[in-house]
């Protein structure tokens, strides 16, 4: 899916008193009334303004556009959002029904971050170290429709769109070069491989983007294929591949030698303001750079002792350095094939399977699968990741294990990165959320980090609980993942805040987890390039541990594990505060319970 970075802004609850508490107001019709009215109107706003969005949620009415990125659009984009908000604040939250207040509580942060993205001028990032605008779309035969001669014709003109999509977003990088508002330097080298692939390729059958011409459905018949096969093929040849031969040639020709040579955020133009706008997007909560900063060095000591015990435990003789060399370089420990690492990950999900029912009252309907992660971005990948279901019910969810440089990809790390990215992770997570109809599409489709992240990192831990670590050097793998998120709090804060070199950076994870020397430059990369948004797994799986044992203590023998997992789900991705409140209504009314 491409990046929305308004969808998935990341919310913080700014209500004064209790989302969930019950309204005392005689009647709430009219305010819930404007509210709905309210939103709706701004949802329809919002897949206009995002055609690859819209396709995404299930409106095809805008299939053959990718929509605008220039400065103007966003500007404009930030005066509607502007009156949307003004307009809610009209609106008095104590008159909305309880449900609706809890709506509100999310729709106000989602709109603040959009803005405040904006105002910080976050469009002149359009891109990070792993992901980016151009190699989003290389993706897109996989998310857009396929089983009509309108979808092909959609498609069509998806791809002649091209271009001029490109040259809005060089317009944007050039302003940025001209304020110094760019990626830093040394976190650009080789990311040019998904344009190379597609700018120099001679073949346009093995091109991604040719992919829907190669097998047509049964609605379309051999003679309109082979006028659409012609069609795919000229407009690849004549729009596509100049358009990334064009980009190519800005971007190692120009934005990759003007970009900063600075590493943190804190130089950007504003940069200070920029990072806390991040910080509080991502994690929603509000804490400053310092906090965060001590938060993970505690966090990292404390796991380096459980991390001592486990090497003990595994019989090890030799020092610690010693042991995370052993985990690197043993063969045992690494797949021969892409096809045996995707038959470990595969063998560990089913065996996750069979557990759930034990931990969670509400399962999902949306299967997953398991599938390597696509080639033309696997090189700067992460080691796995999720990949949600569009809507519509025509396609599963996926669970992408990265094959390449089978090396840097350790067997005893796929039980915790199983755990994360399919479940009870990112896809149990994603999938209720999708599937709780009755939520308004702003929620349903909306993903909060610190809340997604931080319940995917919760999963890795609940794994002991569930038996799916079998050896100490998978339980070491899991605490690694841990140790890596904890690291990610002392980097982040370091780099953007503190005046952290890479080099830094690097050797603490290289001296406290058994990543590969592959997985720990990628991941610092991701850090320098992408300020705040790693701050969310620690932070948020950090606090859901906090209130599950608030909750044990609190309700002693009545605690029910399956209703607290069924709790902290049931409102699908919300604000760390908004949380809070929810495990709150969840101990009152188990202790209110006969």
């Amino acid at each position: 899916m491409p990046a929305y970075r308004f969808v998935a802004a990341l919310l913080a609850l700014a209500l004064s008193g209790s989302a969930l508490a019950d309204t005392t107001s005689a009647d709430t019709t009219s305010a819930d009334a404007r509210f709905t009215a309210l939103y709706e109107r701004e949802w329809a706003w919002r897949q206009q303004q995002y055609p690859q969005f819209a396709t995404y949620v299930g409106n095809h009415e805008r299939d053959g556009e990718l929509g605008h990125v220039d400065e103007a659009s966003q500007l404009r984009r930030l005066k509607d959002l502007e009156a949307f908000q003004r307009e809610l604040g009209t609106i008095p939250a104590a008159e909305l029904s309880a449900a609706r207040q809890v709506d509100y509580a999310i729709y106000r942060e989602q709109l603040a971050n959009a803005i405040g993205g904006i105002r910080v001028r976050s469009y002149l990032l359009p891109m990070t170290s792993d992901s980016s605008f151009y190699a989003d779309l290389i993706q897109m035969p996989e998310s857009h429709p396929f089983a009509t001669r309108r979808d092909y014709d959609n498609y069509l003109a998806r791809l002649a769109a091209i271009p001029a999509y490109f040259d809005e977003h060089i317009a944007l990088l050039r302003q940025g070069v001209r304020i110094g508002m760019t990626l830093p330097q040394v976190v650009l080298q080789g990311r040019d491989g998904p344009l190379r692939g597609i700018a120099e390729s001679k073949d346009i059958a093995t091109n991604p983007f040719y992919a829907p011409f190669a097998k047509f459905p049964p609605a379309i018949a051999a003679e309109e294929a082979a006028a659409l096969r012609r069609d795919g093929e000229k407009v690849i040849r004549d729009k596509v591949v100049p358009a990334y031969a064009k980009l190519l040639k800005y971007f190692t020709g120009e934005y990759v030698p003007k970009a900063r040579a600075t590493l943190g955020a804190y130089a950007l133009p504003d940069g200070k303001a920029y990072y806390q706008q991040q910080i509080r997007e991502y994690t929603t909560v509000d804490l400053t750079p310092e906090q965060i900063h001590e938060i993970g060095l505690k966090e990292v000591a404390r796991i380096r002792a459980e991390m001592e015990a486990v090497m003990k435990d595994a019989k090890f003789d030799g020092d610690f350095a010693a042991f995370l060399a052993f985990l690197r370089s043993d063969p045992q420990f690494y797949a021969k094939t892409p096809r045996e690492l995707l038959m470990h990950a595969s063998y560990i999900a089913k065996r996750i399977d069979g557990e759930l029912p034990k931990y969670f009252g509400v399962l999902p309907r949306l299967p997953y699968g398991v599938a390597p992660v696509p080639a033309a971005i696997a090189p700067y990948y992460t080691s796995g990741r999720y990949s949600p279901a569009p809507a519509g019910g025509k396609g599963a969810g996926f669970y992408w294990v990265n094959t390449w440089k089978l090396e840097a990809r350790p067997l005893y790390a796929l039980p915790a990165l199983t755990l994360h990215e399919a479940v009870p992770g990112h896809h149990l997570q994603g999938a209720l959320a999708a599937e709780q109809g009755e939520q308004p599409p702003f929620r349903r489709y909306s993903y909060i980090s610190a809340f997604g992240e931080g319940w995917a990192l919760y999963a890795e831990h609940l794994g002991v609980e569930m038996g799916i670590y079998e050896t100490p050097y998978e339980q070491f793998g899991r605490l690694t993942y841990e140790m890596w998120r904890a690291c990610r709090l002392v980097i982040d804060t370091g780099i953007h805040a503190k005046g952290w070199t890479r080099d830094q950076a690097l050797a603490l994870l290289r001296d406290n987890s058994a990543l590969s020397e592959h997985e720990i430059t990628t991941e610092v990369d991701r850090y320098i390039s992408w300020p705040g948004q790693a701050l969310s797994y620690k932070l948020g799986e950090l606090r859901i541990r906090e209130l599950r044992a608030k909750a044990e203590r609190e309700l002693g023998p009545r605690f029910d594990l399956r209703a607290f997992h069924d709790a902290v789900l049931s409102l699908g991705s919300v604000p760390l505060p908004l949380l809070d409140q929810r495990v709150e209504q969840f101990i009152r009314e188990t202790k209110a319970a006969p």
